[in-house]
């Protein structure tokens, strides 16, 4: 028989945690995120049998990924489970009351987590479950970031469909697990002054997953909370190659296409980046070819007339690196050759990634 204990909590400011009290179960839940609007939560928990359980004071530091508790009883060994929808991690060889989670599960608090701790070879456990509260259908939705210019950032999302009108949604996040959460300062508002998305500066892209998390607030409904990682360099719209030129000889008649690779703030290596390079004409039937990759920042284009006229631009995608795999912004076109009447088109293919 299991003995059930639940309690409606609010989840406040302080870094430092909250502690809910009730009947046989002390539990205090460490926020690795800073939250200026109380989340709410049901945390419901479970004992294996009608005894007293000797596990008590479970404790979650979501900073450090750990999960710690108390026990009344001397244990030679504990085995811990955490558990979402559809992930389950299993330490079993711990030998005290503390267990270390890889920090790379990223799982999400908006869809309920389980906390599960066992003594082995006895019947001795306990189950914690934190359930999401609030409004069903009023969290956000459609929540989307994008990077663009290097450093901005912007982040949107559309009101939960059963929001009440009075609804306002405040966005945190934290660039990685080591630097300190911050709220949006920049809040893109609709028609009805209610929060949508958020514009940040001075971006940086790393190499762990962003966390993300927006909650709400209302006069007439507790509002569920969303939270989201992403991967920052996927969100990233690469700016447009740099410097494209294109020197033409006679002898031999070729054209000598030069670029430099676009900026980013995270990549420094230019074999991290694959080119698409588009050739207009003004005489000869549209037509598209691809030509093999190169190995770097130039390419020849031999079917170069010199009584045609000829336009040139080029864009960029991640290749084999940290770096977005979505085609980024075409460069100015620039003119070369001599000017005719009629447009025709020629794709050409480059890379500066290894074959």
């Amino acid at each position: 028989m299991r003995r059930v204990f639940q309690e409606e909590v609010s989840l406040s400011v302080s870094r430092e945690g909250n502690m809910f009290d009730t009947p046989g179960l002390v539990c205090m839940i460490l926020w690795y995120v800073m939250l200026f609007h109380p989340l709410h939560a049901d945390i419901q928990c479970m004992e294996s049998d009608t005894q007293e359980s000797p596990i008590t004071n479970v404790s979650v530091d979501w900073r450090k990924m750990e999960l710690s508790w108390e026990s009344s009883r001397n244990f030679s060994e504990f085995r811990c489970i955490i558990m979402d929808r559809g992930t389950e991690y299993i330490d079993t060889e711990v030998d005290s009351p503390l267990c270390s989670f890889p920090l790379e599960l990223h799982m999400l608090m908006h869809k309920g987590l389980t906390f599960v701790i066992e003594v082995p070879n006895t019947n001795i456990s306990k189950q914690c479950s934190f359930l999401p509260g609030g409004m069903k259908g009023s969290a956000i939705e459609n929540f989307f970031c994008v990077i663009y210019n290097i450093f901005l950032m912007n982040c949107t999302w559309q009101a939960g469909r059963d929001a009440p009108a009075d609804t306002q949604y405040f966005l945190y996040w934290q660039q990685s697990r080591g630097e300190e959460d911050m709220e949006c300062e920049l809040y893109i508002q609709d028609e009805n002054f209610r929060n949508v998305g958020c514009i940040f500066q001075n971006v940086s892209i790393g190499t762990e997953k962003a966390y993300f998390l927006v909650n709400g607030s209302s006069n007439n409904s507790l509002i569920q909370f969303y939270d989201e990682y992403i991967d920052l360099y996927k969100i990233e719209i690469l700016t447009a190659p740099l410097n494209v030129t294109a020197h033409c000889t006679r002898d031999p008649m070729s054209c000598i296409i030069m670029w430099h690779p676009p900026l980013t703030s995270h990549v420094e290596n230019t074999k991290c980046f694959q080119y698409e390079i588009s050739i207009q004409n003004k005489d000869e039937p549209t037509e598209e070819k691809r030509l093999p990759h190169v190995r770097n920042d130039r390419y020849e284009f031999q079917n170069y007339n010199e009584k045609k006229r000829y336009t040139l631009k080029i864009r960029a995608r991640g290749k084999n690196c940290l770096v977005s795999s979505n085609w980024g912004e075409w460069s100015e076109p620039i003119e070369f050759g001599k000017t005719m009447n009629f447009f025709s088109s020629i794709t050409l293919f480059a890379s500066l990634s290894s074959l």
